[in-house]
């Protein structure tokens, strides 16, 4: 096991600037800062990429750093934290966008066209609630609050393989609605 420098020192080697300073700074917090930021966004892929950018904050702010008013630690942990936040503000915010529901949507388009377009004179919201409750709920978060399949698998507690096969059944039963009704058979 190698050992690893006291902050003291580190500070020092810092203050040089260099490319190998950097690499004792990753090399001493990389993986107490990657704990911490994977408790905040509960997804590795994230928190990698989270530990990389304020890695780089860090770096870039590190003239910053006042040892008078804490360790070292404490001020790379509260910037680690507060970019995992804000991560995870942006995320919400993203899916905020795209989180609107189907009649909300069709609203939107209808106002920006001005149009008199009515989802239920065609049926589509009593054909779409008429599905299976879990294939619903699948459809609901794909495609209209934007979570991925991956994503919808975590918060059902499911295997993917599962939401996929869900995703599917829903939209071959809605395709043979629409082809029914397309044919004249459905009214």
């Amino acid at each position: 096991m190698r050992k690893l420098i006291s902050e003291e020192d580190l500070i020092l080697v810092l203050n040089t600037g260099t490319e190998a300073a950097f690499n004792l700074l990753y090399n001493n917090y990389s993986a107490s800062i990657f704990g911490s930021i994977l408790k905040i966004v509960n997804n590795r892929e994230l928190a990698e990429d989270i530990t990389q950018e304020s890695f780089v904050k860090i770096w870039n702010n590190f003239s910053s750093y006042d040892s008078s008013k804490g360790k070292l630690y404490t001020w790379m942990l509260n910037i680690a934290r507060n970019t995992a936040i804000d991560a995870l503000k942006s995320k919400q915010e993203r899916n905020s966008l795209q989180n609107q529901d189907i009649e909300n949507s069709v609203y939107v388009i209808d106002q920006q066209y001005q149009t008199d377009f009515n989802t239920d004179g065609i049926g589509l919201k009593k054909i779409v609630e008429a599905l299976p409750k879990d294939q619903l709920e699948i459809l609901q978060k794909m495609y209209f609050e934007g979570y991925t399949q991956s994503e919808i698998a975590k918060d059902f507690e499911i295997p993917l393989g599962t939401v996929k096969t869900r995703a599917r059944q829903a939209i071959q039963k809605l395709r043979g609605v629409f082809n029914e009704k397309q044919k004249g058979g459905i009214s």
